[in-house]
């Protein structure tokens, strides 16, 4: 069988497994791959496999990715977000909008201090969305406003995604942490910025606070306040972040220092306890399962795609549009929005990564910003319907009044801003190589 029709099985088997029959893309991916490597190779493509699953479990940097997830949902129990979300709710409450703000600050936070979606999403649904709807927040706002600010976790390092991605592109994770920085605040200074300007625009979309409801306190008080609710947080990031990029240590050991960080913070706030603990580690290994079976089936994947030339395919196919350098560029960030509405972003990818690596690297695209650019484009996948983790994980704790349509509704102009700062990376990339380029002087 040619390559050309190796790849137009490969991708079409999994394109019919997934979204027709509905599989697990873990099981997909394996299933797949096996069916296509014993067609174009026969049965020796099964040691090929278990050499790369073995490569896979000896990877290094992945331990660090079961002690992220740990963080994250020993945040989640450990009631900081809550804490923190009291106490920017009386900075900002009387602004219009102030609370849309405290919220997407507070998803800040938490993004750089857990970097799991799950998480932050849930927490801040939990904590932020009663808040606002009882202050007469537009339904759809509020939770445009928890979604896309929840999503920024997948970015804004400690990212799992970019653990995940940095091995496949050949680029250093304290790199990859160091080029998302800037496009994730970005994220947030424009969420925000678009929150005040609608509610500045239309004041029933996000009234401030009444008068009576608000506490006044003194400069002392609120260093105080501050120091209470919103310093946890930074010790964590300094815990996790500062060490990375200071040099101290690698980003495995620094996930070790963030899930320690995370168990005292929970005790400091008296929500440690055997329970917590038991229900954080099931959490953690369910979370780790999957993203491990489903790395197993994209490595498999991989394997045969590039065993059967199919890079080669793919970079043939490409030049021959006709568009030119940068058209294959925006080409394959389309198919990567488009893709985010039918598959989650694991997905693709371990599916799209493989084979945009090589064509980028044979068009001479700087490896660091390509790669960032990728993420940041995938995390529109959280956000874009019909399919979005984030959507449904706000639908599963909002109150009934609260319907789907609202939700679809509310995140269009928070997905319209992540294509602006796509946009904004490719024409400007200093936003993603200015701190990388300074930590390497």
């Amino acid at each position: 069988m040619t390559p050309e029709l190796m790849v137009l099985l490969l991708f079409s088997l999994l394109l019919i497994t997934i979204l027709v029959a509905g599989y697990p893309i873990g099981f997909a991916l394996c299933g797949v791959s096996l069916i296509c490597g014993l067609i174009g190779w026969g049965p020796q493509v099964i040691n090929l496999f278990a050499q790369r699953a073995y490569g896979m479990m000896i990877t290094y940097t992945y331990i660090a990715i079961p002690l992220f997830i740990f963080m994250g949902c020993m945040l989640e129990k450990s009631g900081v977000a809550e804490v923190a979300f009291d106490a920017m709710y009386q900075f900002f409450g009387p602004l219009r909008g102030g609370l849309g703000v405290a919220t997407i600050i507070i998803c800040v936070m938490f993004a750089a201090s857990s970097g799991i979606v799950g998480a932050a999403v849930t927490a801040m649904g939990l904590t932020a969305l009663p808040s606002m709807q009882k202050r007469g927040y537009n339904k759809s706002l509020s939770t445009g406003l928890v979604c896309s600010g929840g999503t920024l976790g997948i970015l804004i390092p400690p990212s799992v995604m970019l653990i995940l991605y940095a091995p496949m592109a050949k680029v250093s994770v304290v790199d990859m942490f160091a080029g998302a920085i800037v496009p994730g605040l970005l994220l947030g200074a424009a969420f925000i910025i678009y929150t005040l300007v609608r509610c500045w625009v239309d004041p029933k979309a996000g009234p401030a606070i009444p008068k009576e409801e608000r506490t006044h306190f003194t400069f002392t008080e609120g260093i105080v306040m501050f120091a209470k609710c919103v310093l946890p947080f930074f010790f964590l990031i300094l815990s996790v972040l500062g060490v990375i990029l200071l040099g101290i240590c690698a980003p495995t050991e620094a996930a070790a220092f963030g899930a320690v960080g995370s168990i005292i913070l929970t005790r400091a706030y008296g929500r440690l306890s055997w329970t917590s603990l038991k229900s954080t580690l099931l959490e953690t290994f369910e979370i780790n399962a999957m993203i491990f079976m489903i790395t197993l089936g994209a490595t498999m994947f991989t394997a045969v795609f590039f065993g059967v030339k199919g890079d080669q395919v793919v970079l043939n196919l490409l030049l021959a549009t006709g568009v030119g350098k940068w058209g294959t560029l925006v080409l394959t960030l389309l198919v990567v929005i488009v893709l985010g509405m039918f598959v989650d972003w694991l997905g693709i990818l371990f599916i799209l990564v493989p084979v945009c690596v090589p064509v980028f690297n044979a068009l001479g695209f700087d490896p660091l910003w390509s790669a960032i650019l990728i993420c940041v484009a995938l995390q529109t996948s959280f956000i874009t319907p019909p399919f979005a983790y984030a959507l449904f994980y706000i639908k599963g704790i909002a109150p009934p009044e609260i319907t789907m349509p609202d939700i679809y509704k509310g995140v269009l102009p928070f997905l319209a801003i992540q294509i602006v700062v796509v946009i904004a990376c490719i024409v400007f990339p200093e936003i993603i190589t200015w701190l990388p380029s300074v930590m390497h002087n």
